[in-house]
């Protein structure tokens, strides 16, 4: 069995963490539902809820992680009373973290194809009606969308085949940081823009009308969701980050720098997006075309609209690159764990699955767009998004949450013991009640909800 490998840093693991929680649901989902949901009071309820749920669980996930020092299936088999089946989760989360890769391979493939367009001039004065055809020639292609998830998913293989410290940790520092000051630069330049004070009040300043306007119950709702979900919590792609580090710090402080780290990027993205659409007259809520289809014609009418195109998709490739790493490296972890390869063997078998199976997805919006499954309009995609988004992370959540608090399973005592050991913030006993009782529930409404409601 080859050694199990270790980060060079604390700076890594941070990093590492949080460029696996950064991705589109940072730069692309948040900015956009911010919009639909009213803005100002939609973000502060999603910040209250990312500290009342986001880190707590996190935290869950760092700590069976270091205490085991494995991945997640063989993590609950160490850590769970003899004869109990906590270790059944994990054949699940580990199909959850290849099934997230099956079509986040192919979005990500979308924004490197965007990079190019920007970065050749492809959009330089182009129409309104120009920027739909060329969203609908590469969704239509095969040959782009095909093309370019193969790129994606070889550069992640590569990274990830290497070294943790010699390549993924490395790699995801120089990009985290490139992203981060990538970000600074654009919005800078955004709210540099006139008109952009309306768009920043919009996004940042509460206004009781706009929630009301979207219904109070759905921006509550809303923000839950999002701040649930933007920290890729529980599939273990977290837990094999906290499997890497040593017991010098506390793990609710570094799970506290992650979410801090990972809402910059959220907040910050929205500070790029908002005050440009208000500022060229775009609306702040066009949904999910808001990146493919709004945003570039931002970018041409702007001045120097190909460099500030190009980067914005360069940044938006990074953050996706950032996840698609994070994601595979927990894959990687699987086979070294479990099958007892070599990292480089293993990096090879996850890339040619990852790449086969990432064909159908790319399928799904041309030659086998008539496959609908679920629902009526539902294509490949969301078929995987729905087995990620509505099964995997709620239901293995609520498995942590459950794990680390009840005496059937691993118990708050040795969770507590585990999360409080290095120096920095501490998990406090007097939260027993909390993380046992209501922190479940929430993730079991969350879990019920979204369940019911996405077939009405």
């Amino acid at each position: 069995m080859e050694k199990r490998e270790s980060l060079g840093s604390r700076l890594g693991f941070i990093l590492l963490s949080a460029g696996c929680a950064v991705g589109l649901g940072n730069v692309w989902r948040f900015p956009y539902i911010t919009g639909q949901y009213g803005g100002g009071f939609f973000v502060l309820i999603y910040a209250l809820f990312l500290i009342a749920l986001g880190i707590p669980v996190l935290c869950m996930e760092y700590s069976v992680g270091r205490a085991s020092r494995l991945s997640i299936k063989p993590a609950f088999e160490k850590l769970e009373k003899k004869g109990s089946k906590w270790h059944l989760w994990g054949y699940v989360a580990m199909a959850g973290n290849y099934v997230l890769l099956f079509f986040y391979s192919v979005v990500s493939g979308w924004i490197l194809y965007y990079f190019y367009l920007m970065a050749t001039g492809t959009f330089d004065g182009a129409s309104t009606d120009e920027i739909q055809k060329a969203f609908e020639h590469m969704m239509a292609s095969p040959q782009i969308l095909i093309t370019c998830m193969l790129i994606v998913v070889a550069i992640t293989a590569v990274v990830c085949s290497i070294g943790l410290q010699k390549s993924v940790e490395s790699i995801t520092k120089l990009m985290m940081i490139a992203l981060i000051l990538i970000m600074i630069v654009l919005g800078i330049r955004s709210l540099t823009l006139p008109g952009a004070k309306e768009g920043f009040a919009f996004y940042l300043k509460p206004n009781a009308a706009n929630m009301k306007k979207a219904g109070i119950g759905n921006v509550v709702y809303a923000a839950l969701n999002q701040s649930f979900f933007t920290l890729s919590i529980g599939m273990g792609g977290m837990e094999i980050y906290g499997s890497y580090i040593d017991k010098k710090k506390s793990l609710v402080g570094e799970a506290a720098i992650v979410t801090a780290l990972d809402t910059f990027v959220a907040i910050t993205s929205g500070l790029i997006i908002f005050p440009a659409c208000f500022a060229y007259g775009i609306s702040p809520d066009a949904g999910p075309s808001l990146i493919f289809l709004t945003l570039p014609r931002v970018f041409v009418s702007m001045p120097g609209g190909r460099i500030w195109g190009a980067l914005f998709f360069l940044f938006l490739f990074f953050a996706a690159l950032s996840t698609m790493i994070g994601v595979f490296e927990n894959d990687q972890s699987f086979l070294i764990d479990l099958k007892h390869m070599k990292r480089k063997t293993a990096g090879v078998i996850n890339g040619v699955i990852i790449a086969l199976m990432s064909v159908p997805c790319a399928l799904g919006f041309n030659v086998w767009s008539s496959f609908q499954p679920l629902r009526k309009g539902n294509c490949v995609m969301d078929l995987e998004d729905f087995f990620v988004s509505n099964i995997c992370l709620p239901v293995g959540s609520l498995i942590f949450c459950l794990f680390c608090t009840w005496k059937f399973g691993w118990g708050f005592d040795r969770f507590l013991e585990e999360a409080n050991t290095g120096d920095g913030l501490k998990v406090s006993p007097k939260l027993k009640f909390y993380f046992k009782y209501i922190l479940p529930a929430i993730i079991a409404f969350l879990v019920v909800y979204g369940l019911v409601t996405y077939f009405i």
